[in-house]
């Protein structure tokens, strides 16, 4: 189902002052395409998450429309499923009652559960961990549990807000190609926050970059590389070289969290290596 956002604004009371407003979206529209996987890049405080939120329905815009398959959409609902960053999964319960949690709560029959639980415990190679805990696993099964338990529905649309942020480097590579495994098989419509633009470009059809001026967007960039992505394409350096650039612009030198200063980190190894110096680290 496509996705259409149209000129949507939200402020925010400010905690210590009720009558005080922080604007955080101004009018902000873009469209994602049947089947198609956008990310929205962006540094910390650009609304990219809120963004995200409006359009599950976890909360309210103050103006402008969502559309959802040509409907206005306010509230969550079964066609639109979402991921985590912190996997949101169920402790006192095993890997296959989280999976299928979502399916009794939509009332599937015994039998359906099963086979759509087998059927997805195969395509992320969860198998053998059916009856572990959430605690026995590693952080890239819980990440892909959460995936499977999103999946379980066969929803529509994905929304995922930085998915494999809680994982690090080498897993999050790892799970960047079983994500994009997974969804070459069940072509869904995707829409993924990030703040990681090798992340984007790997897994992107066209990546939204956000400035802080009220979620206005400075690019929307269209990833034109085959699938699966190859790393070592020149044409996907030149990719990654372009967001970086779009990245910066929106950073403008100002970092207030974690996510900003890893932002800075990336681009100035970007920069090191652009002048030949190989990984800053």
């Amino acid at each position: 189902m496509p996705i259409v956002v149209d000129h949507i604004s939200k402020s925010f009371s400010e905690r210590k002052n009720k009558k005080i407003r922080k604007q955080v979206l101004k009018d902000v529209s873009f469209e994602v395409p049947d089947g198609c996987f956008v990310s929205l890049l962006g540094p910390s405080g650009c609304g990219k998450t809120t963004t995200l939120t409006i359009i599950a329905g976890f909360q309210d815009k103050d103006s402008g429309e969502i559309l959802v398959n040509g409907k206005s959409v306010n509230a969550p609902g079964p066609d639109r499923a979402f991921v985590f960053q912190d996997y949101a999964l169920l402790p006192w319960l095993r890997v296959g009652e989280n999976i299928t949690y979502p399916m009794k709560k939509q009332k599937m029959s015994k039998a359906d559960q099963e086979k759509r639980l087998a059927e997805l415990l195969e395509l992320a190679q969860l198998q053998n961990n059916k009856n572990s805990y959430i605690y026995e696993l590693s952080g890239g099964m819980k990440q892909r549990v959460a995936l499977l338990r999103a999946l379980a529905c066969d929803p529509n649309i994905l929304l995922m807000d930085e998915p494999l942020g809680a994982v690090d480097f080498q897993m999050r590579k790892l799970l960047q190609i079983q994500l994009e495994a997974i969804l070459m098989k069940r072509k869904i419509t995707t829409l993924m926050v990030t703040h990681d633009v090798d992340e984007a470009v790997y897994l992107s059809d066209r990546v939204i970059v956000m400035g802080r001026d009220h979620g206005n967007i400075l690019a929307d960039v269209t990833i034109d590389l085959p699938r699966p992505r190859n790393r070592s394409n020149p044409a996907y350096h030149a990719y990654a070289d372009q967001l970086t650039e779009l990245l910066k612009k929106a950073l403008d030198g100002a970092v207030f969290t974690k996510e900003d200063e890893d932002i800075m980190n990336f681009i100035r190894n970007s920069e090191h290596e652009a002048r030949g110096g190989g990984s800053a680290e």
